[in-house]
Parts: C-alpha cells; structure tokens; sequence
C-alpha cells in the first residue's frame, strides 16, 4: 500500500464532516469499529440507498460478528486485529446477512484511526461482480446445454445418413467434389468410401451422363429447387436415377445428391411399400399406438394425440398407455391378460381421458407380437361417443335385459347400475302379473301386494299401457 506523500498539505485543513463525506463517497459501506472484542459497530455510512436496504441500517451498537455469515468472523477478527497492530491489511471478502435468503458479499479493508485506537472498515459492494459471474454461469451452462443438443442432432443425423437405404453422397456446389458419402452410395458405385470422398463425383458416371449432371447442378444452384435426372456408370451399368437439392452450412454451399435404382420408385419395394402403410397409418382417423410388453408407447399416430389431447409425438412417448386409460390400473392389465392368452382381442369399450380433463368413449382392437424383432403390442382406438350416447340413452329410457345394463359397468357409477336394476325386475314383475291376470290390474295389485294406487303410479312410471284401457274388474267395487 501507498500513501500520499504530502498527504498533511492536502488534507491537513479538512473538518470531521468534510472527512465524513470523502468517505461515503469513497465506500459502498464505512463502519467504525472498536479495538476489541466483541467489536461494537460504533457508526456506520452507507454509499448507496439500495445496499443500505439491502443489508439492513441498525448496525450501531451490535458487534460486527453478529451481522456477518458464520463463515466470514474469522476474517473479521483477523482484520481489525492487523488493523489494531497497525500491520499492513489486504481486502477481505466478508458475506453480510441481509433480509434476503442470499447473503451480501463486500470486500472490506480496515485501519487505524489515530492514537485512540479506532478503526475504520472501508467496504466495496461485490455484488455487481457477482450478478455478473452469475450471468457469466448461466451463458455457459447455457452454451454446455445447447452445444450438447447440437452434438446429439449432429449423432442423429450421422446416424441416419449411415444406416439409410438410399445411397446419399454431399458435393461441393463449386467443384462437385465428394465431401462425404453413405455406405449404401459406395455399395451403389461399388468403390470404398476413401476413394469417393475428395474426388469429383462425375468421375463415377459415363460421359452423357456427366453432361446431365453438369446441366442438373447448375439448374439447381440457379433455381435452388430439387431437380432429378436419368444417368448410369457405364454403358454396361444400369440406368440410376440422381436427385439433386441445394443446402448451406457454414457459409459454404453444398449439393446433396441420392441415387436410386431405376424402377424403385415404379415397381415399389418392402421399404416404399412400408412407407406408404405408416403413412396411411399416421393419417387414420382411429388413434393408432405401438407400445413395449410393459405398455410404454414407442409409436403414436395423430388421431391418438387429438384424442388424449396432446400437441406432439414427443409428449406421448415413453409414456404408460395406462396413463390415459379410464380405469386406471384395471383396462390395461386386463386388455394385456388377454392378450398374453389369445393374442389379441376385439371392440374392448372403456374411456379415454385427456390431458386438459376431456373424455371419450372407445373401442379398442390390441394384438401382441411377443416372438417380432421388437417385441410389442398394438392398439386401435375407435372413438364412439356419439354412438354410446345414442345406446345409452335408448337403454337408459327403457332398460329391459341384464346384458344392456352390465355393458354399462364401468361406464356410469355402481348406485346407478343398482337402481337400474331394481328398476327394470320391477317392471318385469308388474309386467308378468299383467300377463297372468290377462291385464286385470286390481287382480295383478293383489298379486304383487300393491295398492292399485301404487300399481297405477308404477305403470304412469314404466309408460306401461294407458289406465283407461284393459280389463279394470273389480276396481269400480271400491267405488
């Protein structure tokens, strides 16, 4: 450390209050501390009104310990006593409590006052600094978060590029030499791939050919849209048919061109044909959804996603089809009882839920393959709410057979079902003893132990036949 070294020159005519102000304009905090323990804050100034309300005013009168985090009182001590014996000080960082569950970290350095052993702890805010190292943490982190993603597209894409069928090779847009090239395009121009890559890719073609390439790269680069042509190796080669589309990357232009054998595309092959099933199957009405033995979906089409009220593939994946199920931790385990038994099994009614509390009525038709590949289970789901309703409701007007009401269950609450069945045997009985008393209702109150009141009311209830009607004998008696 340095002193002025005229400092009684400059300094020698200024008053205590005068002092007063260089220091708070010099500090983010100035605390006058006595000499020993417990060190007492005699006064305090504060440079700012935000730090001041940051870490508290009521400082005066309380040790310095007391206000500082358990951590720093070392620090403390070890400062004003290097203070006290007039010995050289460095800066400390010392974290104040504040009313913030954060603490307050300001680096602080401390000196005598005069031969009556005051001292004085000059203190600068860190926590611009720290503010700027926490930004400083979370750009990183940040970057380490994107930079992964990117390194796992770029896994992805290297992946599929490999594995694809099509042979697949990227060219320079200037010189047409070979930057990389799949497995399936050396197999295609049956040459090794470090013989492909750096080498114009014309050299892999005949002459008339080369032409057509030449015309085609230049067409696409002019245009910027996908152009194919007929072109073949040699003219004891096959005709191939090349497909050409433009990209760039990293301010270079690059031409991507597939070849394919001629007639693929005509004829159609497993792989085209595939194609075509999963895209028939993606845009089917019926919620499509391929899962593990375990019921975890691998594969959903769109109609499932509207069903179960979901925005993307994504957000279904890897997750139980029990999730969605009406009765949970009952359909699915009985849809997979049946399944592991007879391999599959049709039109299973129950509900779906969706994910913002909407549901509908389905029938679902699941089959297993436990010996595939991958072994899975498929599902179908058919939404038949409208018809439901519609059975429903003609069921529910006039329920006349045990079978109409035990297809309900699980679609309305038991005490619904119990009061339809007492329902519909009262009815049944009135009707039977309608029929043994060729309609004679008084007759038919005596059998079943009713007032001919109450019958009248249960036949109003059951809409069985109009009163004025029918053999009525003996009811004009009681009149």
């Amino acid at each position: 450390m340095k002193s002025f070294t005229t400092a009684k020159k400059w300094f020698g005519d200024l008053d205590a209050t005068t002092a007063a102000k260089v220091l708070t304009s010099a500090a983010d905090v100035a605390l006058i501390v006595s000499p020993s323990e417990p060190f007492v804050i005699r006064d305090v100034s504060f440079g700012s009104a935000d730090i001041a309300n940051e870490v508290g005013s009521d400082w005066i009168g309380k040790p310095w310990l007391d206000v500082v985090a358990t951590e720093s009182r070392p620090k403390v001590v070890e400062l004003l006593r290097d203070a006290a014996d007039d010995r050289p000080g460095r800066w400390r960082h010392v974290n104040h409590l504040s009313s913030t569950p954060d603490s307050v970290p300001i680096l602080f350095s401390a000196t005598r006052l005069g031969p009556k052993g005051r001292i004085i702890a000059i203190g600068r805010s860190l926590r611009p600094m720290a503010d700027l190292q926490q930004q400083l943490l979370a750009t990183q982190q940040g970057m380490d978060r994107e930079l992964a993603r990117v390194r796992l597209a770029s896994t992805r894409y290297r992946l599929l590029f490999q594995v694809a069928d099509e042979a697949v090779l990227i060219l320079d847009a200037l010189t047409y030499k070979v930057a990389e090239a799949n497995p399936a395009a050396c197999h295609l121009l049956d040459e090794q791939a470090d013989a492909i890559v750096g080498r114009s890719a014309l050299a892999s073609f005949d002459e008339p050919s080369r032409k057509a390439l030449e015309a085609l790269f230049a067409g696409v680069r002019a245009t910027g849209r996908t152009s194919d042509a007929r072109v073949r190796r040699g003219e004891d080669r096959d005709f191939v048919r090349a497909s050409v589309s433009i990209f760039r990357e990293e301010q270079r232009t690059y031409l991507l061109l597939r070849l394919r054998a001629e007639g693929v595309a005509v004829n159609g092959s497993a792989g085209a044909r595939k194609s075509r099933v999963l895209e028939v199957v993606e845009h089917s009405p019926d919620g499509f959804v391929i899962t593990s033995l375990d019921g975890r979906i691998e594969y959903s089409n769109r109609a499932f996603l509207d069903m179960v009220e979901l925005a993307t593939a994504e957000q279904a994946l890897g997750q139980p089809l029990d999730r969605w199920l009406g009765r949970a931790g009952v359909d699915f385990p009985l849809l997979t009882a049946h399944l592991r038994e007879d391999q599959s099994i049709r039109l299973f009614a129950t509900k779906l839920r969706g994910d913002f509390g909407g549901t509908i009525d389905v029938e679902i038709c699941a089959v297993a393959v436990p010996d595939g590949e991958m072994p899975c289970l498929g599902f179908t789901l058919r939404n038949v709410s409208q018809r439901v309703t519609t059975e429903r409701t003609a069921v529910r007007q006039r329920p006349r057979t045990v079978d109409q009401l035990t297809e309900l269950v699980g679609r309305v609450p038991l005490k619904e079902l119990v009061r339809d069945s007492s329902d519909m045997i009262e009815r049944l009985c009135i009707e039977a003893a309608l029929q043994l008393t060729g309609d004679n209702r008084a007759a038919a109150a005596e059998i079943l132990g009713l007032s001919r009141q109450s019958l009248y009311s249960k036949l109003r209830r059951y809409g069985l036949g109009d009163l004025v009607a029918g053999n009525d004998s003996g009811v004009g008696a009681e009149h």
